[in-house]
């Protein structure tokens, strides 16, 4: 019988999902990939076979009443007819936080549940979601098994200076420090650095996962050293629609001077900052590279700035550089950007090959360059699969039961 792996990502206003087929050697094959987008305004479930073919798809009527729970049924009645006679052997979740507890995937249970519902106030805008993904499917399926796996989880062990804010000490006790996300990504980009760029596998790496969410980790034979996101997913580089770092002093002044409540300033700093906020047209960066409005322009320049600001922070926090990797939507499809980046961090030693960088890579520098850089696409889905499938059946083993 086909055993099969369900990865679900639950976010703000969509939900993301991908089957993949799991073998015997712990490894996974992806079957089908879909997603429910728009919700909260206008619903839309389309799902894809490995070809790129239409499997499924469906419209609602526009409706922002409705929630996340509603669409779960939709989805596991679509799952349980697409899989047939295959038997699903575990649900892997992507969780955004999960603080200093949670350092590895988990299994979920109740006391699991309970601490990542703690965590909440963390990521007040992403947990809550996973969560509900997570309780879905255990009032459909409660003797499924469940796996948590955290964009936390790979930035921990840092060292106490990466980690912590100059605050006291009581506050870092009660977990104010700086976490660091997009873990799955980096995970999964310095697995695969052995097979696409092994002379750089163990040395000194710097991602650029850019995004609508974007930031970038320092790595170091593997193991995260710092990343440019901290306390929340808020912090670093700016973003589609978040500011990046952001001096505190601004929000004393939006609270004490002009009046505005926390969830207003939640709001304008998640939801009306960043590439949007700059340039008052778009939160997408196709749509401002194709601008020619001045203010479109200000806001890529703003984001390579800041792109090249943390590189050379990122590099310093390691002692040098060996290698550059972009990853995500803008760092796998725009070579653009890549370009610009590349060529103001010359002084690194990134000579870029300017035919390699239009082509996309995967080697995107001349071959005498001293610090190689690369385009290399993220597979959080994936690193969610060969997690969750690796977590349940070392459970069994451990159990001593087997199919």
């Amino acid at each position: 019988m086909t055993q099969t792996v369900l990865v679900i990502n639950a976010g703000s206003s969509s939900l993301k999902f991908s089957v993949h087929d799991a073998r015997d050697d712990g490894q996974v094959e992806l079957s089908a990939r879909g997603r429910i987008e728009g919700i909260g305004g206008t619903p839309h479930f389309i799902v894809k076979d490995i070809q790129g073919n239409v499997l499924a798809e469906h419209h609602w009527p526009k409706d922002r009443t409705v929630q996340h729970e509603q669409f779960f049924g939709y989805l596991g009645d679509w799952i349980e007819s697409y899989l047939e006679g295959a038997k699903l052997e575990v649900v892997g979740h992507r969780v955004v936080h999960g603080g200093t507890r949670f350092t590895a995937p988990v299994r979920i249970d109740d006391d699991v549940l309970g601490a990542l519902e703690a965590l909440s106030p963390l990521a007040p805008l992403h947990q809550p979601h996973n969560l509900a993904a997570i309780r879905a499917v255990a009032d459909d399926h409660p003797d499924l098994p469940q796996v948590a796996c955290f964009d936390t989880a790979f930035h921990q062990g840092h060292s106490a200076v990466a980690d912590r804010f100059a605050l006291p000490g009581n506050l870092y006790d009660l977990g104010v420090r700086r976490y660091g996300f997009h873990g799955l990504s980096y995970e999964y980009i310095a697995r695969t650095l052995n097979e696409i760029a092994p002379e750089i596998a163990e040395g000194r790496v710097i991602v650029a996962h850019l995004g609508s969410g974007a930031s970038m980790c320092a790595i170091h034979n593997g193991r995260s050293i710092d990343n440019t996101m901290g306390f929340t997913a808020l912090d670093g580089l700016p973003m589609g629609t978040r500011c990046g770092a952001l001096d505190p002093g601004v929000v004393l002044y939006l609270i004490r001077e002009r009046g505005m409540t926390t969830e207003a300033i939640e709001d304008l700093l998640y939801h009306h900052s960043g590439m949007l906020g700059v340039s008052g047209l778009s939160s997408d960066m196709r749509d401002l590279l194709a601008s020619p409005d001045p203010k479109a322009q200000l806001a890529v320049d703003l984001f390579v700035f800041r792109i090249v600001r943390e590189l050379g922070a990122l590099a310093a926090a390691m002692g040098g550089i060996d290698g550059l990797v972009f990853t995500a939507g803008i760092g796998e499809n725009a070579p653009e950007i890549r370009a610009r980046v590349c060529d103001a961090a010359r002084w690194l030693g990134i000579d870029l090959n300017p035919g390699a960088n239009q082509a996309g890579g995967p080697r995107i520098t001349t071959a005498e360059s001293p610090v190689s850089a690369w385009v290399i696409p993220t597979n959080e889905e994936r690193m969610v699969a060969l997690h969750a499938l690796a977590s349940v059946r070392q459970q069994r083993q451990r159990n001593g039961s087997h199919d």
